[in-house]
């Protein structure tokens, strides 16, 4: 693939991309698509890749728009992707952090019962957990609380001293550096509009359709390549959809917002302090999280968004809005991707097609909480599909 900058005698701009081919296109540029992108230029360096991000900066939505946790662990499913890919993407997020520099505290996390009748579900978490091989896990009584939250009161707790907090923003930037320095090309600024069968080979080319797949963008922009990795997060569905593919599972989005401490009031929190989870509700309460500049987040609750994009109260599109409403789903629960009869996908869902379009496209359509915790290990996994889809 060839990178058209300033000298480019057709467009005249800089970082602007006019006709390129490339082995493998990936879109969008969140944590899981940087984290990707990074792995599989890593293994493949004789390959070219591009990233093409709609907005003018990278993991500006939810990447950035997050708790800021490193997870451990503890709540999925034993044996499920959703268990291996957080106990293995905690530790090496950790050693990625060291690593790079990246500054994270591993403030440790309490999850608090405060009535008898949540012991029981206390006790069954720690039996998860240590399925789940999460380390360091033990259960402590009010006394041990007290010395590691002085202003937290319970009678039982499970404490998670593995558990930490960092800017999942900084690290998703730093993959998409690490991409760069490996030789892949990163174009912002470009919204995907087409993905369908190239009308010919580039000009000049007599490989005839070694680059089969055409990419547009909203600005005209074309790239070719050979296969096509989407990555679009709150966008999958419609990814899928102009790819010729399905468009179940659709996403509903829904906004947790948050409440802050006072500065003030900082002291009454040192990490993360959670509640034992009501099984009536599937997402984790309301809970205390430190953040890495100082501040102290509650939340986070779970309402329907407007707009796909919608981090302010009022923020509003009619086709997003009408998208959720024309969906029957469940009340209060976070951002989600619904089956066709609205039930809940829980895992990880990736998703090709067929025909000439299809058969060259993997979609990543659901990449559920802790895809942040996650991202390395999922970057291995979705790699894996990558190879064994397309005989990399």
């Amino acid at each position: 693939g060839q990178w058209l900058g300033s000298s480019c005698p057709v467009c005249n701009l800089t970082r602007r991309l006019c006709f390129s081919t490339y082995d493998v296109a990936l879109v969008g540029g969140g944590i899981v698509g940087l984290a990707t992108a990074r792995e599989l230029i890593l293994r493949h360096p004789s390959l070219s890749f591009i990233l093409l991000e709609k907005e003018k900066e990278l993991a500006v939505h939810q990447s950035g728009h997050n708790s800021g946790v490193i997870h451990s662990g503890i709540y999925y499913t034993p044996g499920s992707l959703k268990a291996r890919l957080c106990v293995r993407g905690a530790t090496l997020a950790y050693e990625y952090c060291d690593k790079k520099g990246i500054p994270y505290k591993r403030c440790g996390k309490l999850i608090v019962a405060v009535e008898q009748e949540e012991i029981p579900r206390l006790k069954a978490l720690y039996e998860r957990g240590m399925k789940n091989n999460v380390r360091d896990l033990s259960i402590v009584g009010a006394k041990e609380i007290r010395e590691r939250e002085p202003y937290c009161r319970g009678i039982m707790a499970l404490d998670s001293p593995y558990t930490g907090i960092v800017d999942w923003r900084l690290v998703a930037l730093r993959y998409g550096k690490d991409f760069e320095e490996a030789g892949g090309t990163v174009v912002t600024g470009s919204e995907v509009s087409d993905i369908s069968m190239a009308k010919e080979s580039p000009a000049g080319s007599a490989e005839g359709m070694k680059y089969p797949i055409s990419i547009r963008d909203k600005k005209g922009n074309e790239v070719q390549c050979r296969y096509v990795l989407t990555c679009g997060g709150l966008y999958s569905d419609r990814l899928s959809q102009i790819s010729g593919c399905s468009r179940e599972p659709r996403i509903v989005p829904f906004r947790g917002d948050y409440l802050v401490l006072k500065p003030e009031k900082h002291y009454l929190v040192r990490g993360n302090i959670y509640p034992v989870p009501d099984p009536r509700f599937p997402f984790l309460g309301v809970h205390f999280t430190p953040r890495m500049d100082g501040s102290v987040w509650l939340g986070p609750n779970a309402v329907l968004a407007f707009k796909r994009e919608g981090y302010k109260v009022y923020d509003f599109n009619v086709r997003d809005f009408a998208d959720a409403l024309s969906f029957r789903g469940p009340a209060g629960v976070r951002a989600q991707a619904l089956d066709r009869d609205g039930n809940l996908v829980d895992d990880f869902v990736f998703d090709g097609g067929v025909g000439e379009v299809g058969s060259r496209v993997l979609h990543v359509r659901n990449a559920p909480s802790p895809a942040a915790t996650s991202s390395l290990a999922i970057g291995e996994m979705i790699a894996d599909e990558v190879e064994s889809r397309f005989a990399l």
